[in-house]
């Protein structure tokens, strides 16, 4: 396998994670899926609409998110909206991160 092919890899299992825990913590009020691509990616953390789409779906089916049709305007929009399961989800997935980040951080050798 080529160099370049392992990296590419080993940063979309990396990454994987991370857009799981982005999606949740900007859920704080409902947003339609275009809003979420625009607000990840505004923050740094750009995620494709074939990506994200399928995600929510899943994370709809585990319970950690409900949705909802907004048919008033010119173009329905399906809006997300986290459960409360996917409230405790999100405390403890953040809670889970920052012990990682602290832990990754002392075996990278940093402060």
């Amino acid at each position: 396998m080529e160099r370049d092919d392992v990296l590419g890899n080993l940063v979309s299992e990396l990454r994987r994670g991370t857009v799981v825990l982005g999606v949740l913590a900007s859920l704080g009020k409902p947003a339609y899926g275009y809003s979420l691509i625009e607000r990840l990616s505004g923050a740094g953390l750009s995620v494709e609409a074939n990506t994200l789409y399928p995600l929510l779906r899943r994370l709809e089916g585990q319970g950690l998110l409900t949705s909802s049709w907004d048919t008033t305007g010119a173009k329905p929009r399906k809006y997300y909206a986290l459960t409360d399961f996917g409230g405790e989800v999100l405390r403890e997935l953040t809670r889970q991160w920052y012990a990682t980040q602290h832990n990754l951080t002392n075996i990278l050798g940093g402060n």
